[in-house]
Order: structure tokens, then sequence, then C-alpha cells
């Protein structure tokens, strides 16, 4: 007998549910859990998220099997989502991906070239077919790199001529300079979108960072020439969330400075191993500087996307 599927929208009690249903997925796809409960406690509590409209939850005999989360913090016409699914169940992952499809429309009414984004990893437990029958394509791949830590190892480099790195725990003006400098730094990044401070923060869930982990760089004669956003806050390793260079700066060994500069703060927290995100097809090299600082590949994510024409 086919179990009876439910579907319905996700609440805020529903987080640990969630998390387990993630990290079940992160054990198929890349070997092990690396999802935070506060990771999904965030999206959950997005506040451009209504979950009655944009969350979903499937489940077949009683259990959670799928779900699906979508927001639109990118501007107009884009829709970013989230769709996670045990393997061998196609009719959930399809109920939720319809839904998701539905509210992505209406959210992106009255623009004409609306599009909803998918990122899921390059070996997902969803049935990829269920995208490709669905006219969604592949736009762009992202590799996950990490990089082992040691004390002993990751000592604070020695700067470049002239560079001076501040951390930004202590004044709200470099605060909204990291934002300023991550703004301009990645302006030409594909995918990257322009955010005023606050919708940055939330973005972000930058609120409760841990500033004494953000650093600036500057230069006699050039100012701030760089900004290094980390973080320490997920069970499974250290984060580089934002490296970024001005443009007319870069070559200078700054970014590779500022990259080792962060591994060794990490190392000296006890931290063991580092990750980060980066677009294979970065013009600035960023790939290269990565594997140039002994970061390795440790799995690849793929961005699908739907081009949301209103009538489906």
């Amino acid at each position: 007998m086919t179990d009876v599927m439910t579907v319905r929208p996700a609440g805020p009690s529903d987080a640990a549910d969630i998390c387990a249903l993630l990290n079940a997925v992160d054990v198929i796809e890349i070997g092990r859990p690396e999802t935070d409960l506060a990771a999904v406690e965030a999206d959950l509590h997005h506040p451009g998220v209504d979950l009655a409209t944009d969350s979903w939850l499937a489940f077949e005999g009683g259990r959670l099997v799928a779900y699906g989360l979508v927001w639109a913090d990118s501007g107009p016409g884009r829709i970013d989502g989230d769709h996670y699914v045990l393997p061998g169940h196609d009719r959930a992952a399809l109920a939720v991906l319809a839904r998701m499809e539905t509210r992505a429309r209406r959210m992106a009414r009255g623009v004409r070239a609306g599009r909803l984004r998918l990122q899921l990893n390059a070996e997902p437990t969803l049935d990829l077919n269920l995208l490709t029958g669905r006219r969604y394509r592949s736009v762009r791949r992202y590799q996950v790199m990490t990089r082992s830590l040691s004390p002993a190892a990751d000592l604070p480099p020695a700067p470049p001529e002239g560079l001076v790195l501040r951390d930004c725990s202590g004044d709200e003006a470099d605060r909204r300079r990291v934002h300023a400098l991550v703004e301009e730094t990645f302006a030409a990044h594909y995918g990257h979108v322009e955010r005023d401070h606050e919708a940055w923060l939330d973005h972000l869930d930058a609120r409760a960072l841990d500033w004494s982990l953000v650093w600036i760089a500057s230069l006699p004669g050039h100012g701030d020439a760089a900004v290094l956003l980390s973080r320490d806050d997920r069970t499974s390793m250290a984060w580089i969330s934002h490296l970024g260079v001005r443009k007319e700066l870069r070559g200078r060994g700054i970014g590779g400075h500022l990259l080792r500069h962060g591994f060794a703060a990490h190392a000296a927290r006890g931290r063991d191993t580092v990750g980060l995100g980066v677009d294979i097809r970065n013009e600035t090299g960023a790939l290269t500087l990565y594997e140039a600082h002994g970061m390795r590949l440790h799995y690849a994510v793929d961005t699908w996307e739907l081009a949301l024409h209103p009538q489906g």
C-alpha cells in the first residue's frame, strides 16, 4: 500500500525535524551531517519569509521526507529556493517543487524575466530528471572547499609592506565599512545582489556575528584595500564568508595574506577545519588562490534556474 502523503507549511517548532532531514540528506550527499539547528532556525525566522505561504513539509506515512522554502531578497523577479528530499520519494519531491514554483510565480508577478533558483549538490538526492523535465537548466557550479588547520602550522603571517589589519569588534562605522567593501569588491561577481546595510545583515544572518573575526586591510595612500568576513558559528568547521580585494589593488598578495590570517585566527581558536564556497568561473582567480593555499574540493553545488512564465 502506498503511504498517504500530506503537505503542510512549516512552523518554528518544526526546526529540529527539518534539521534532522537536512542532515540525513547531508550524510547521503557529502558523507557527514553539516547542518546546524541555528541555521535552520535563521531560515525559518528570516524577515522576508512568510512560513504560511513560503514553506512546505511533505510527509509520507507520517515521516518527514521533503522540505521546501522560497524567498525573494535578491531584487525584482529573482526567487531563491531550498529543496531537500530523501531518495526514493519522487512524489513528495514533485509535490513540494510544484508548490514552490506556483508561489514563485506569484512572487515574481509583473516581472518579465522572473526566475526561480535552486542550489543543489552536484550529486543530489533529488532526481534531476524532475528538474530537466520541468525545464530547469543548470547555470553555474560552485565548489565548497576545505582545509585542515593546526595552531603549530598556521601561525599569523607577516603582512605585505605597509599593510595593516584591524578587526571590526568595536566600531559600528567599521562594520558598515565592511558592507561597503563587500558591495564594491563583489559587484562584478555572478549572482551578486546589491543590498542596503540592514537587508545585508538579514541576508547573512549577521546580527549575531562575532565581528572580531572580520577584518579590514588598509594600505598607506590607498585607504581600505580589502575585507575578510569569517565566522565560527558552524559545528563542522570555521567558515570564510567573504574575501574581497579592491580591483585596482589585486595582485599584491593582499588576498593571500588575509586568507592565511583567517586560517591562523581560527586555528588559534581550536578549529581543525576551515571552509568556503567559490564560483569555479570567478574571473578574479579566486579558485586558484584557494588551491594555492591548500584548500581542496569538499563537494560541488550547481545552481538550477527555471524561467517563471506567468502561466506555468
